[in-house]
């Protein structure tokens, strides 16, 4: 069964790098985009980057094909993640199986375009103002396009948050009482993911993360709080009798 849905995985990716790896001059425009003020312009007039040698721009169009495949096969890649797991659930719990799939997709695909709309054009604008008065920035295309790709994975995995705050509680995990009370070291923990997430090392990119995670939490509490209403009753209920012992 696990074989099975790797050899899935693997060749669903396969096709997609095989398939991206010949439109990735237009991806690589579409990066672009939100940093084009801060990049040369080419023979064509658009913007672009500095290749060193032959060989960075064909590993660079690998790279950007890879995590291409990766970001469109992903909801291939939980479906079978995901249905592994099935038969170890519970019949109460297989419920939330289709619900779960398309949470962690939607939330992966709005925490890139979170950082692809709002975060990119700040960070890289912080980045290359460090340049000022020591020399200028030579536009590296494996560097600019790997710094790129791990802002997007980073902030579409941290995105993920409110469905493991929500299976935290439902899975009795941790109840939501405590998740509620503990808020101050909630708060302090996600600083700290937000400051190892961003890879530019900028307090205007770590701050911005930091308000959507906070967002992310106290949203997610609250459709816990509407949806699993019975369930937190219950264990309020048993964390006072404990208390009481």
């Amino acid at each position: 069964e696990l074989r099975m849905r790797l050899v899935r995985i693997v060749v669903c990716l396969l096709v997609g790098v095989c398939v991206f790896y010949f439109a990735t001059p237009t991806m690589g425009q579409f990066l672009m985009i939100p940093i084009a003020e801060y990049l040369p312009k080419g023979p064509d007039g658009l913007p672009s980057f500095m290749a060193i040698d032959p060989f960075e721009a064909f590993s660079t169009r690998f790279k950007i094909s890879i995590w291409a495949a990766i970001v469109a096969c992903s909801p291939v890649i939980l479906w079978q993640l995901l249905a592994f797991f099935l038969p170890a659930l519970k019949p109460n719990e297989r419920k939330w199986f289709i619900p779960t799939f398309v949470a962690a997709v939607v939330l992966f695909i709005v925490g890139t375009i979170f950082c692809y709309c709002i975060i990119l054009n700040p960070a890289f604008q912080w980045l290359t103002d460090q340049a000022m008065g020591l020399g200028y920035v030579a536009p590296r295309m494996s560097s600019y396009i790997d710094i790129i790709i791990k802002f997007e994975l980073g902030f579409g995995f941290a995105f993920e948050l409110p469905l493991i705050v929500f299976y935290l509680v439902i899975f009795d995990i941790v109840p939501y009482k405590k998740l509620r009370g503990s808020w101050r070291t909630v708060y302090v923990v996600l600083m700290v993911i937000c400051a190892v997430v961003t890879p530019d090392a900028s307090p205007v990119t770590m701050l911005l993360m930091f308000a959507a995670m906070i967002m992310l939490y106290e949203g997610s509490l609250l459709i816990a709080r509407v949806v699993l209403g019975r369930r937190i009753k219950r264990q309020n209920e048993e964390l006072a009798k404990e208390e009481d012992e």
